[in-house]
């Protein structure tokens, strides 16, 4: 059964850069699509970008677009979110999880991470 496992987080100052994984164990991730969400305190989860399991990159918040990429290496079994120009407002619990396709609502994924916190401060 696939589970997934994110990390990569930490502290990072207005304008950095992190790149987060999404490690998937118990199943390889061919034929899944995975997506990167976020939540901040007080608000909904988000979607942030979701890849399918064939490399199309998905935006789900525009304000990530052309800061942050996603990518896939299936041999790795693992997803990558490379986060740059990093702003307070990133500041979130970043989850992946998976599907079939990118086009679900947060809720209908799963399985989900236990999630990997950053945080964007001077």
């Amino acid at each position: 059964q696939l589970q997934l496992a994110e990390s990569g987080g930490g502290l990072v100052q207005p304008g950095g850069s992190l790149r987060l994984s999404c490690a998937a164990s118990g199943s390889t991730l061919d034929g899944y699509a995975i997506g990167w969400f976020r939540q901040a305190p007080g608000k909904e989860r988000e979607g942030v970008l979701c890849i399918s399991s064939s490399d199309t990159t998905i935006v789900y918040a525009a304000s990530v677009k052309g800061r942050f990429t996603i990518s896939r290496d299936n041999a790795k079994s693992t997803v990558y979110l490379q986060m740059n120009s990093l702003k307070p407002g990133d500041t979130a619990i970043y989850y992946c999880a998976a599907q079939e396709t990118c086009d679900y609502v947060p809720r209908d994924f799963g399985p989900w991470g236990q999630g990997t916190h950053v945080t964007v401060s001077p």
